[in-house]
C-alpha cells in the first residue's frame, strides 16, 4: 500500500493543473505503482492467492482506464504509456 507521501509525489508528477487529484492519468499512475509493489510481494510469496486476485483486479481496472484514456485523448495516452513504461 502506498503511503500518503508517495501518493502526493505521484500526483505531483502527473497532475495537469493545481487542483487535479483524480484524473485518469493519476489513477493509472497510482495503480501502476501499486501493481509493481504487489508483483514484488508475489515473487517472494507465490502462494498468496488473495494478493494474486487483488493484482488481477488492479490490472483489469488499469486496462479499463487506459482504454478510456485512449478513446478520449490519444496524445495523453501515448505520453502516459511512455512515462510509465507500460506495454501497449
Amino acid at each position: 500500500m502506498l503511503t500518503p507521501e508517495e501518493k502526493e509525489k505521484i500526483i505531483g508528477k502527473f497532475k495537469s493543473h493545481d487542483s487535479d487529484t483524480g484524473s485518469t492519468e493519476i489513477q493509472v499512475a497510482l495503480l501502476t505503482e501499486e501493481i509493481k509493489r504487489i508483483l514484488l510481494h508475489l515473487k517472494k510469496n507465490p502462494k498468496d492467492i488473495f494478493s494474486k486476485r487483488g493484482l488481477l483486479k488492479m490490472v483489469t481496472q488499469r486496462r479499463r482506464l487506459l482504454k478510456y484514456l485512449k478513446n478520449q485523448s490519444t496524445r495523453s495516452y501515448n505520453s502516459l504509456i511512455k512515462k510509465l513504461g507500460i506495454k501497449k
